[in-house]
């Protein structure tokens, strides 16, 4: 078996019938797991913090509750991974872990995406300033408290960039919204 945590059978049968038939008595036995077709992992692997994203739902982004917890945001524990990916399109998604899929335009998708190493896996995340204006943006859905924790907890951080969160918010159509918790957290 691979050295990494999760890997594809289509690489596995590439190499030879008879690890493919070797991944498949390892299901069986249970010392690995059927993620999805074509991707398995040990069952110690899952249960670990972050999964390896891109063998799951690949170029998905880590955001919204995901996003939050990474950065310290909220203390609210994710209950799933919140992952974006572009607007029409149709992902196979496992039974475990829980994902849950926010479809995004190319032009919200692209704003604010950088990469993170987090439990050993390099994962695609938005960045601190658009998971604010993320925040702001689905405030209702979240929940007010929610969104003004958030706000509050960035304009407390030290390293936090006003004017990057400002032009983000245009970008976003949240711009109005963001300076009014803006001046309430201030």
């Amino acid at each position: 078996m691979k050295k990494e945590k999760f890997f594809t059978t289509n690489m596995v049968c590439a190499e030879s019938r008879a690890e493919y038939y070797a991944t498949l008595q390892k299901v069986q036995e249970g010392t690995l797991v059927r993620v999805k077709r074509g991707v398995f992992a040990k069952p110690d692997d899952l249960a670990n913090v972050m999964v390896d994203i891109e063998k799951i739902i690949p170029g998905g982004i880590l955001c919204m509750y995901s996003a939050w917890s990474y950065y310290g945001l909220t203390t609210q524990v994710p209950q799933q991974y919140d992952v974006a990916i572009k607007r029409g399109r149709k992902v196979t998604l496992p039974q475990y872990p829980s994902f849950s899929v926010h479809n995004l335009t190319d032009s919200v998708l692209d704003t604010g995406v950088t990469c993170a190493i987090i439990s050993g896996y390099e994962v695609k995340i938005f960045d601190i300033e658009k998971s604010v204006c993320d925040a702001v943006k689905f405030r209702n859905k979240i929940g007010l408290d929610v969104c003004t924790e958030i706000v509050k907890n960035y304009l407390k951080r030290k390293d936090r960039n006003i004017s990057k969160l400002m032009n983000y918010a245009k970008t976003l159509r949240v711009s109005k919204i963001l300076e009014m918790y803006i001046t309430m957290g201030t």
